[in-house]
């Protein structure tokens, strides 16, 4: 018998849980800490590495007290995070700024001269993150700040991921060249990739701004799936946490990949992990480039297979700028969504209220709903963006199917699925798949299943996921929904490609008409 910590760091608070290797989920206890926006800048969000870990001290205290278990028996400790989440440190690993979070925008404009450089070069990695560098990862952030930053350009000596980060804090490694950093975050946020050396070549990187002269030996340090440890818990923060000092952390990830182990991922599996966006997580055993894919990497959600993420960059955000915007809750504006009938809104509305992540990889496009007229509700927009969401779902699983992605299973994992039975009907009849959910809340189970296997209770990932993931919930598609939504996805799609992308002119009058069809149809009329 084991008992270990698994830990997830999330966009606004962390959740400690504690696993017994037989017994399953012990107890979970969270502590929340703020994020930094700004009035002026929609595009800034931030948060302090220190609020992380006092909250990290809090939730693993509370967790042990609350389960009964002395701190002295857990095992091991690992640890997912969001990301790209990207924090400059000093040659002792202080940190410089608070982290650029995953939903910090402001790298706009650095990520279109990345990607502009990239295929100019034909720069191989380009093709790997699907042919577009995002605002959201790893270079574009950093290179921002050093813009923005001058007077600390002389202090700065690395950056790193906040998984990376929090396990070398936690090891009490003070040496920027001495920390291991996850293949998860470098390969899917940062352009590594073992086929081509590691990362992009040095002079690349300066030709896209000799602010970045240097950078790639900054950056240098062993990239490791997380089979493989990243250290030991130090005395310090043994003593911090209740803990006892040396146990094993292994390599950290992003939470949406162990997330994905944790709801029981397999081959064959998609994962939409669900929350406040959505992250889609598919494993493989080949590794073929995937057209607007954001990352196909290697070793990054299981050792031993090739992790394909991709997601829609805003979804339970959405749902709360609808209901903030009607002066209401979610949960009071999803009152009676269950008695709604597919597409009967007549409206049909586009997710990209916080930019396309994929397919197009565009963050300069907006939320748009079409269809209005002066009898619709904040209440018909909500179930709107639930249809909207999933039809954009579906367009990254055609895609993927499309470049060889085995797409047998899609299980809807995260928060938002937990609590919204709604949401997981429409997925099913417009994904037409059965879609099955955790029944319970799979966060933090996939850094638990880490931990057992850094401790060595379970020989692989598989066993360790038989014996600790949940039993699952199963969505059926519903055939008449699934009529109605294979007309309305047809021109989704149309609108999404032509809107998205301005490549074509769309008769906006004929697609008018069409909906009202749909909708009267929907309706009995």
């Amino acid at each position: 018998m084991a008992v270990v910590a698994g830990v997830d760091f999330g966009t606004l608070s962390v959740r400690v849980t504690l696993l017994d290797s037989k017994r399953g989920r012990l107890h979970t206890a969270t502590a929340g800490y703020p994020l930094h926006r700004k009035k002026d800048d929609p595009d800034h969000a931030t948060q302090s590495h220190d609020d992380q870990m006092t909250a990290l001290a809090e939730a693993m205290h509370a967790a042990l007290k609350q389960a009964g278990v002395d701190g002295a028996s857990v095992e091991a400790i690992a640890l997912d995070t969001t990301g790209s989440s990207v924090i400059p440190v000093d040659k002792n690993m202080r940190p410089l700024a608070e982290y650029y979070l995953w939903c910090d925008h402001r790298a706009k404009r650095e990520a279109q001269e990345i990607t502009r450089l990239a295929h100019e070069e034909k720069l191989e990695a380009i093709a790997w993150c699907g042919g577009v560098y995002s605002h959201e990862w790893g270079f574009a952030k950093l290179l921002h700040w050093l813009r923005n930053n001058p007077e600390q350009r002389g202090d700065f000596a690395s950056a790193f991921e906040h998984c990376d980060m929090v396990a070398a804090t936690l090891c009490g490694t003070t040496d920027p060249k001495q920390v291991k950093r996850s293949v998860c975050a470098m390969g899917h946020k940062w352009m590594w990739n073992a086929r081509w050396g590691g990362f992009p070549p040095q002079a690349f990187l300066s030709k896209v701004d000799p602010l970045f002269d240097g950078i790639v030996e900054k950056l240098t340090g062993e990239c490791l799936t997380s089979d493989h440890l990243a250290g030991h818990l130090s005395a310090e923060w043994a003593a911090k946490l209740g803990l006892r000092a040396g146990i094993p952390i292994p390599v950290g990830a992003f939470d949406a990949h162990w997330d994905a182990i944790g709801a029981g991922c397999k081959a064959g599996d998609v994962v939409n992990v669900v929350g406040t966006s959505t992250c889609i997580i598919a494993m493989q055993k080949g590794s073929g480039l995937i057209p607007g894919v954001c990352g196909v990497v290697p070793g990054s959600v299981h050792p031993a297979y090739t992790g394909v993420e991709a997601g829609l960059s805003a979804t339970g955000d959405i749902f709360e700028a609808i209901a903030r915007r009607a002066w209401v809750a979610v949960s009071e504006l999803s009152e009676g969504l269950s008695e709604y009938r597919a597409e009967q809104t007549g409206l049909l509305r586009l997710a990209w209220d916080n930019g396309d992540r994929t397919v197009l990889v565009d963050a300069e496009l907006a939320g748009v709903t079409l269809g209005w007229n002066l009898l619709h509700t904040a209440q018909d927009e909500l179930f709107a963006a639930i249809e909207g969401t999933a039809f954009h779902t579906r367009i990254i699983l055609e895609r993927m199917v499309e470049h060889g992605v085995p797409v047998e299973r899609v299980i809807n994992a995260g928060g938002i699925p937990q609590q919204n039975a709604v949401l997981n009907q429409v997925y099913a009849n417009v994904l037409n798949k059965p879609v099955v959910v955790p029944d319970g809340v799979p966060t933090s189970l996939g850094s638990g299943i880490f931990a057992m296997l850094a401790c060595g209770a379970f020989p692989t990932i598989e066993a360790a996921q038989q014996r600790l993931c949940l039993q699952h919930k199963t969505f059926t598609p519903e055939p008449a929904a699934v009529r109605i939504y294979e007309q309305l996805y047809t021109l989704y799609r149309r609108v999404y490609f032509a809107f998205g992308t301005g490549s074509s002119q769309i008769d906006m009058r004929e697609i008018f008409v069409k909906l009202r069809e749909i909708a009267a149809g929907s309706n009995g009329d």
